[in-house]
């Protein structure tokens, strides 16, 4: 891939799943990498694996629903790799406890609905407004931000969760309309099922079988199949590429 040696690029989630294979990927692909994460220890494990493989990997703790942590985390990105020229958003509120209460809009639970909103559009919102400075500074850049299929399917439960990642898909849109000019793209990825730790944790044999069915794909995604668009995106092969909201989810969903 071209246009990813020597870029510095900061994960906004980066430390497991599909924020951790995006920095292994990009890494690989010659870019220096600032991953922030909940879990401070399992990012410096990261860093460290991919630092003995010659990369330049710095992991930061960090919390996509605290405003202060999000913009700690893109100052101390532009400070220790000189600038930034790139935003991958990845977070986002996935704990069983949580995702249990967002049943349906008769069952609203406001507070799940503004945590819901707090780390997947707030913090998504507030990382970007940190990093553009940055990305005009030096005459452009790419964000990425994480969406999903429930910003377009439908779903009868989780009303909140696809909610925000509708947004999300707004929120790219209007980045790459406002700043286009300016050299700044922006899309998202709408993510399918995708096997990250968290996933294989929460989704039974039986659950992975009737989601399956659903998929045009002979399989369930990896976070490396995400990995793999999102370093595309923030390469300079897709500069030609913004405002758009890719599916990358095995063909379950099939739309213009």
């Amino acid at each position: 891939m071209r246009g990813l040696k020597g870029k510095r690029i900061v994960i906004a989630g980066g430390t497991a799943g599909i924020g951790a294979a995006t920095a292994e990927r990009l890494s690989e692909e010659g870019a220096s990498v600032v991953i922030g994460g909940r879990n401070l220890e399992a990012g410096q494990v990261l860093a460290k694996r991919l630092n003995e493989a010659g990369g330049k990997v710095i992991a930061v703790k960090f919390d996509l629903g605290d405003e202060s942590s999000v913009e700690a985390l893109i100052d101390t990105a532009a400070t220790e790799l000189g600038g930034i020229d790139g935003l991958f958003n990845v977070g986002a509120e996935l704990s069983a406890e949580h995702l249990a209460r967002d049943t349906n809009l008769l069952e609203m639970d406001v507070a799940v609905w503004r945590r819901t909103f707090e780390v997947n559009l707030f913090g998504y919102a507030i990382a970007s407004r940190a990093v553009i400075p940055h990305l005009l500074a030096q005459g452009g850049g790419a964000i990425v931000n994480t969406s999903s299929d429930s910003a377009w399917i439908g779903e009868t439960t989780r009303p909140a969760y696809g909610a925000s990642k509708a947004a999300i898909n707004s929120l790219a849109r209007h980045i790459s309309s406002a700043w286009g000019k300016q050299g700044i793209r922006a899309n998202t990825l709408g993510v399918g099922v995708t096997m990250t730790e968290t996933a294989q944790e929460q989704i039974g044999a039986e659950w992975q079988a009737s989601i399956l069915a659903t998929v045009r794909g002979p399989r369930l995604g990896k976070p490396a199949d995400v990995a793999a668009a999102a370093a595309f995106l923030l390469s300079d092969d897709a500069e030609w590429v913004t405002g758009q909201a890719w599916s990358v989810d095995g063909g379950m969903t099939i739309r213009d």
